[in-house]
């Protein structure tokens, strides 16, 4: 693999671990919040799942670096500053109400279905196995949360409104994971990842239908403009504060 092949990659394993690891701080914001008991359990479980798997696209990244996995994982969640991190701004909003917690999750999770599922035919053998392993637990997540969609907004006028408020809050934000990275363009002549583009068609078609199903219009401006992953919110920064403060305090401690 040449130097540039070995970048692309990384930059693209350490942003999908960026995505996973700041959506899952954020659902962990739920816990002993959620609206009954069971569900605190299971979205706290959902939360660690997804840092877990952001813990895996960390250490394929190691491998491609050379450096020791915990090192890795450590700098780079630990020590990066608000800038460094390749996450869509979408995973980085506050947590809102139940209702926009649950449709950003389901965006995310039918997103993450479809893109492991090209994944797992990766030419690059450890990543292709690594998808074919976190698509399994993956497909639990998409069942629980296509279920609290279909829940609410089925559900009362209230939280149907909540929901339609969420969608149309969420879909520009929702799009932005479809933006892809110039370097991109070698891995997919690599057989390494999808093309983007293959990915998007197939996420809107499963995710419209699915919406109207569950008696949501699809919002009809989807014209507002998202920053590439090189820029965040101010979210970002307070979440990193909490992240990483403990780590902070001594950087040479060893955990």
């Amino acid at each position: 693999m040449n130097a540039n092949l070995k970048q692309a990659l990384t930059d693209y394993l350490v942003a999908m671990a960026d995505d996973e690891l700041i959506l899952g701080h954020r659902n962990s914001e739920w816990c002993g919040h959620a609206p009954i008991l069971e569900e605190d359990i299971a979205f706290a479980n959902i939360a660690l799942d997804e840092i877990g798997h952001a813990i895996v696209w960390y250490e394929l990244a190691a491998d491609l670096s050379g450096e020791d996995r915990d090192t890795y994982a450590n700098r780079v969640v630990y020590f990066r500053d608000a800038p460094d991190y390749r996450n869509t701004q979408m995973v980085e909003l506050p947590k809102g109400d139940w209702a926009f917690t649950m449709l950003r999750q389901y965006l995310f999770d039918q997103f993450e279905m479809v893109r492991l599922e090209k994944l797992t035919q990766s030419s690059y053998a450890s990543l292709a196995e690594a998808a074919a392993k976190i698509r399994t637990e993956e497909i639990y997540h998409l069942r629980h949360t296509r279920a609290w969609v279909r829940r609410l907004g089925l559900g009362t006028d209230e939280s149907h409104r909540r929901m339609q408020a969420a969608l149309n809050d969420l879909w520009p934000y929702a799009l932005a994971l479809f933006e892809a990275s110039t370097r991109e363009t070698l891995l997919i002549q690599a057989s390494y990842i999808p093309d983007i583009s293959i990915l998007k068609t197939a996420w809107q078609v499963q995710v419209t239908t699915y919406l109207q199903e569950a008696a949501l219009t699809m919002p009809t401006n989807s014209s507002h403009a998202i920053p590439p992953r090189t820029h965040h919110t101010e979210h970002l920064g307070g979440l990193l504060s909490d992240l990483q403060q403990v780590a902070r305090l001594d950087p040479m401690a060893k955990w």
